[in-house]
């Protein structure tokens, strides 16, 4: 049997995309994706029944934001790491979502370079 998969949860309101995203990211045999939600609140709910290890989060989310929600699982769920992934690439989200715990950034134009290392270094963080 080979080393572990790292469990993966996707959090973005934009279905396409986070379907396009978990597709993208089973073709990975280190990551299992085990789970999405639409919102932040979702996100907390998933973190907390799966423990996954880490949650992609977006910011721009309803019912809960990114930000929010990255503090709440950081909180309820310490061994879950949080990598925000979102479009914007605004110094003040990157600042907000450094504060709130988030292991790392990525914007979602990098994905194809940098998402996988990205959820591998902060699995073994």
């Amino acid at each position: 049997m080979g080393p572990a998969r790292v469990r993966v949860v996707i959090a973005d309101d934009q279905r396409l995309f986070a379907e396009a995203l978990e597709a993208i990211l089973s073709t990975d045999g280190r990551i299992c994706v085990v789970g999405r939600a639409e919102n932040g609140q979702g996100a907390l709910e998933m973190a907390r029944e799966h423990q996954p290890d880490i949650v992609l989060m977006d910011i721009a989310m309803p019912v809960m934001d990114g930000i929010e929600a990255t503090r709440a699982i950081r909180e309820e769920v310490p061994g879950t790491r949080v990598i925000v992934l979102t479009g914007s690439a605004a110094n003040i989200d990157v600042s907000r979502a450094r504060s709130a715990g988030a292991a790392a950034y990525v914007t979602k134009d990098q994905i194809a370079g940098d998402l996988v290392r990205a959820i591998l270094e902060a699995a073994a963080a």
